[in-house]
């Protein structure tokens, strides 16, 4: 880090630095050195797509250290993570150390105590370097702020320093094979025996499944309705839990996903968070941060892809003078940076609103997903098309922008779900 930015820190925190917070002072020091030879992170600061634009120092600062993060220890692996379908755990308890696992999660057991757009700004700079890794990391931070949020404080003792380091890894479990868009009709059952539940059913689409510790699991232990849904934590290795076999994805290699299987798995009812009933609002409360998180996960994919776009431009020829000078590519380049900014002042208003908790705040944060989502991928698909029959290369980063990026318009609840959500907040 600059001397700028870690005088910065100091001069903004002061003694309210966290072992988290001190960690990012010493971050230079502890980076590897390494070659950059495929997608720039933040190589070309054009003023009107500077993602660092209308920041606060403070928020520049952990920008900084995470865009530097993504080109020392993520940028250089991207590729490979993907083709070997790598699970770097190592960086991300890396990224651990630097507060990134638990962002916006209190202070008191390790978490950054930030607020939900540091966390979007945070995402945008790390999936820079790698778009896969950094959203099965927005997801372990919704899965942290779940625990923190609604766990016991026996729970929150337990789990929370592991979850902050990484040395214990979270996934989310909402999906059935039945139930997708329509969450709330989910029929994994949790029975009670005496101070346990049994849990059967299963779960599909579950990023980092039988590779993470603790399994955030929407369970149905009531009626039929919403309100008959409970969020329990299963620990890896309790009986009766088993997974499928890793699935093979068009793109979100470096992290797996397989099925999650409940057999008769008996857990405590002291795992519970929250109380019984409040499983689904948890649930949805997590997604609303979580939209925010996948949607500035894309902003930094169209960002970097952006950017490739206009190096490439500069330097590729065709019929005697460099594509840069053709106009319809220079329109096209100005429509793509507008569709940039106008996502990343969307996302980042969201952010705002859920921080906030704005009466709006759902309609809002659906907005910023489906709009954020489907214009990013817009963006580099365009950015590949600038490449040519390059872009369409696996040594060329744009192509694995794409193929990350491409589910986010899916996960998270779909894009179509989301206009669902705008509208029905504009009827009512």
């Amino acid at each position: 880090m600059s001397t700028f930015a870690t005088v910065t820190v100091f001069r903004l925190f002061g003694s309210r630095l966290s072992n988290n917070k001190l960690n990012l002072l010493s971050f230079s020091n502890r980076l590897k050195p390494s070659i950059c030879t495929r997608a720039p992170v933040r190589s070309i600061l054009t003023s009107c797509i500077d993602p660092a634009a209308g920041l606060s120092n403070e928020e520049r600062t952990f920008q900084d250290v995470a865009l530097e993060f993504a080109r020392r220890e993520m940028q250089p692996n991207m590729l490979k993570w993907d083709e070997e379908e790598t699970f770097p755990v190592d960086v991300l308890r890396h990224a651990a150390e630097l507060g990134f696992a638990a962002i916006y999660c209190s202070e008191d057991y390790g978490g950054m105590g930030m607020n939900r757009l540091a966390a979007s700004i945070i995402f945008e700079a790390l999936a820079t370097g790698c778009v896969s890794t950094t959203a099965y990391l927005s997801i372990h931070n919704m899965c942290a702020w779940m625990v923190d949020t609604f766990g016991t404080e026996q729970l929150r003792e337990h789990w929370m320093p592991n979850l902050c380091s990484m040395k214990k890894l979270a996934s989310y479990c909402l999906t059935e094979p039945g139930s997708g868009s329509d969450s709330a009709s989910l029929i994994t059952t949790a029975k009670r025996d005496g101070d346990f539940y049994i849990l059967n059913g299963s779960k599909v689409f579950i990023s980092g499944a039988g590779e993470t510790d603790l399994y955030l699991v929407m369970v149905r232990t009531g009626d039929k309705t919403p309100k008959g849904i409970s969020c329990v934590m299963v620990e890896a290795g309790s009986e009766g839990l088993s997974f499928g076999q890793k699935e093979r994805k068009v793109g979100w290699n470096s992290q797996p996903t397989r099925t999650v299987m409940l057999e008769n798995c008996r857990v405590p009812i002291g795992n519970r968070l929250g109380k019984e009933g409040q499983g689904f609002a948890i649930a949805m409360k997590g997604l609303n941060g979580g939209r925010i998180n996948i949607a500035s996960c894309s902003l930094g994919a169209a960002q970097a892809s952006t950017e490739l776009a206009m190096e490439h431009l500069k330097v590729r020829k065709q019929f005697g003078k460099p594509l840069a000078e053709f106009q319809y590519l220079q329109f096209m380049l100005a429509e793509m940076a507008t569709s940039l900014v106008a996502s990343r002042l969307m996302v980042r208003e969201a952010a705002r609103a859920l921080q906030e908790n704005r009466a709006d705040h759902v309609a809002i944060c659906s907005m910023a997903k489906f709009f954020a989502t489907d214009s990013c991928s817009k963006i580099i698909n365009q950015a590949l098309q600038m490449h040519g029959g390059y872009g369409y290369l696996k040594v060329y980063a744009v192509q694995q922008y794409l193929r990350d990026t491409r589910v986010h318009e899916i996960l998270e609840g779909t894009n179509e779900v989301m206009r669902m959500l705008i509208s029905r907040d504009l009827l009512k």
